[in-house]
């Protein structure tokens, strides 16, 4: 599968690194690293270098008890580093917002594709992202940043993610978005304990049966320290590990903040299961 986002293709057809770019200052892993253009764009061109099929810029932390940021400060943030990329860098570009004002904003700079992890439920997302004509990708989330992990519960945690995300999906192609335009992301750690992540990394292949193109983003996450009792600077093996898990069941697309080790391991994992038995 080859997505044209605004352009810009993504093959598909092989596992791919979504490079994470993010121009906040209070970002769980690296906020504030690359809170300037100048750092911004060194940082996409070396993610670049090391593998990055695509870059997601985002302008807002979505961290548990992450602050809310204003529509103008959001696109204050994200538009001048797109506008840079775009005009240096020959690959797609992802942004990472749920406010239709960044997504049409986001849009007009250069990015290709919207990432929303509030999967187009704001006032006026869907309508944006319909007007947008790049794909999005619909990521499950429960409740806000500000209170997802007070108290997430679930009936069944895969089978309650999957009926959402294929909900949205029909919501969406009812609204015009084409079905091969959109992918669908599990939401890894955002509503859910330790025990939710796992069972979804385990059952991963039953999204993945639905035909759609799944985005994985478990890097340096929470999930990580709260099962290993490891720092986040000490939490690439296991984001590695998580990664190659979501690939070898199907996962087209890779979110990390290490993209030169998760291009490595995930391109290690898709020889293994490329290789003919005859061989």
């Amino acid at each position: 599968m080859i997505l044209d986002c605004a352009g810009k293709r993504l093959d598909l057809t092989r596992p791919q690194v979504m490079g994470i770019l993010n121009v906040t200052p209070d970002s769980f892993s690296d906020g504030g690293q690359f809170f300037s253009e100048d750092h911004a764009l060194k940082q996409a061109k070396q993610m670049v270098a090391d593998g990055a099929a695509i870059i997601d810029v985002g302008g807002e932390s979505t961290r548990p008890g992450a602050a809310i940021v204003t529509v103008e400060e959001e696109i204050a943030r994200v538009v001048p580093v797109i506008e840079a990329i775009e005009a240096e860098i020959d690959i797609p570009i992802s942004i990472d917002t749920s406010k239709p004002e960044v997504m049409r904003a986001a849009v007009k700079a250069g990015a290709g594709l919207i990432n929303d992890v509030r999967a187009l439920t704001i006032e006026g997302a869907l309508q944006a992202a319909v007007e947008c004509q790049v794909p999005v990708c619909l990521m499950h989330t429960q409740g806000t940043p500000q209170t997802m992990q007070d108290d997430p519960r679930y009936d069944d945690v895969v089978t309650n993610v999957v009926d959402y995300l294929l909900e949205r999906v029909r919501v969406c192609e009812q609204a015009g978005i084409a079905r091969n335009n959109l992918l669908l992301d599990p939401g890894f750690g955002f509503g859910k304990r330790a025990s939710h992540n796992l069972q979804l990394m385990k059952h991963l292949h039953k999204l993945i049966a639905e035909q759609l193109p799944v985005l994985v983003g478990v890097s340096r996450k929470s999930m990580i320290g709260k099962l290993l009792n490891v720092s986040v600077e000490e939490r690439l093996a296991a984001s590695l590990s998580l990664a190659t898990i979501a690939v070898w069941q199907g996962a087209k697309i890779i979110r990390s903040h290490d993209v030169r080790e998760t291009v490595q391991a995930i391109s290690m994992c898709d020889h293994v299961m490329q290789v003919n038995d005859c061989d």
